[in-house]
């Protein structure tokens, strides 16, 4: 008798909070509004303005650096670029924002799935560029396996944890720790040693957060550091990157850590207030500009406090959401958002290390703020994800019927 009146009162209040809202509140899109972090989303708003701002700046040095001979690269071409790629990500993160939490983790388990495949391709079908092979050529463009997958990875691997909290029988750990393993090998084979970091530490934060015991966790990390070693005394790639970084070779020093070191002279050359948009100078000797060392570029222009500024965004998504999913019961919702806004902190924290020379290169760009199609098309399905999954209904949580308070009260 009590749950029918219960029951009853929660219908009448949903009833009043749409009266009161009117009819924008009960359609698809007011729903939304209504239930969406509207602060993350600000967030994420400002990043990519940040970020046309600095692909305007980057842009003119870029052009210079890939004009010659017949080839004339219009200055502001990748900033309209940009442009362009903006007014077709956002769409994108709103769609996907709006998608149910069923049906958003179904499209992630498909797409993670053809994904996969794909990236088990790009090795041997992909473009080669500065001695990689990272994209695949569709004919209109190219795009890059590995972006899109990430966020289709953590969600996949968010689900399959969460089975574990219904049932800590199934070896789900080993389930997910294959499927990262097989990634990681595609992703060393192209090579790409930054996404296969991005992918294991995401992987292993994902452990941490599903309660995975500490002992387990400890032989975790002793096996990583073992095959870091291995990574180190096989593969050729890792050790000369390693090898350039930490015991630099004086006679090859010049050419070996030119970008890093070109990276932090950009940064600094504007100090603490910058020279002021277009001021740059520097910047015109520093390859990709406009992509893996764009932050070095917002330094040069808007100086050091900028820089301090963009850090301190991306460490507020990273915040935001985790504070958000303190109250969080449900295991999958609360995996893949705390997995999805580590992947933006740890892509954002390799970029900024890279460009600040405590880090050797590794291709990483800056969330958002770097330019390029494909990650900001990927970043945008990451962002629609993280606030699908984050979305909220006040005015349920509100009310003392509420189900986290009406379960207590069972």
């Amino acid at each position: 008798m009590t749950d029918t009146v219960r029951g009853r009162d929660v219908r009448a209040l949903r009833q009043r909070v749409e009266t009161l809202q009117g009819r924008s509140a009960r359609s698809p899109v007011g729903a939304w509004f209504r239930e969406v972090d509207r602060v993350l989303l600000l967030i994420a708003m400002v990043l990519i303005a940040i970020g046309l701002v600095a692909v305007a700046a980057a842009s003119p040095a870029s052009a210079v650096r890939y004009s010659g001979g017949d080839v004339t690269v219009p200055p502001m071409m990748y900033f309209w670029r940009q442009a362009g790629w903006i007014a077709l990500s956002f769409p994108v993160m709103i769609v996907v924002s709006m998608l149910p939490v069923t049906l958003a983790r179904r499209l992630c388990l498909l797409g993670a799935a053809v994904l996969l495949l794909a990236l088990m391709v790009t090795p041997f079908v992909g473009v080669e560029a500065n001695g990689a092979r990272r994209w695949i050529n569709l004919g209109v463009g190219q795009f890059q396996p590995s972006e899109f997958l990430k966020p289709m990875f953590i969600v996949t691997t968010a689900w399959l944890l969460s089975l574990r909290a219904k049932d800590p029988q199934l070896p789900m750990l080993w389930v997910t720790g294959a499927l990262t393993a097989v990634i990681a090998g595609c992703l060393m084979l192209q090579p790409d040693f930054g996404q296969t970091v991005i992918f294991c530490g995401v992987w292993a934060a994902l452990l941490v957060i599903a309660g995975i015991p500490v002992r387990t966790m400890a032989i975790l990390g002793a096996a990583g550091v073992g095959l870091i070693a291995a990574a180190y005394t096989f593969y050729g790639t890792a050790r000369v990157r390693i090898d350039g970084f930490l015991f630099p070779d004086p006679a090859s020093a010049a050419t070996d850590s030119y970008q890093v070191d070109m990276a932090h002279a950009v940064l600094t050359a504007g100090g603490v207030v910058g020279t002021g948009p277009g001021g740059g100078r520097v910047k015109f000797k520093l390859p990709e500009a406009h992509t893996d060392y764009i932050f070095a570029v917002v330094g040069e222009e808007f100086g050091l406090i900028a820089c301090a500024i963009i850090a301190l965004i991306f460490l507020a998504i990273v915040v935001r959401v985790f504070v958000r999913l303190l109250d969080e019961e449900d295991a999958f919702k609360l995996l893949a958002a705390a997995g999805l806004a580590l992947q933006f902190g740890a892509q954002a924290l390799i970029n900024m290390a890279v460009n600040v020379g405590i880090a050797p290169s590794k291709g990483m760009t800056l969330p958002f703020i770097s330019y390029g199609g494909s990650s900001m098309i990927a970043l945008s399905i990451g962002m629609g994800l993280l606030l699908a999954f984050t979305r909220r209904n006040p005015y349920l949580s509100r009310s003392p019927y509420g189900p986290q308070r009406w379960s207590a009260a069972k």
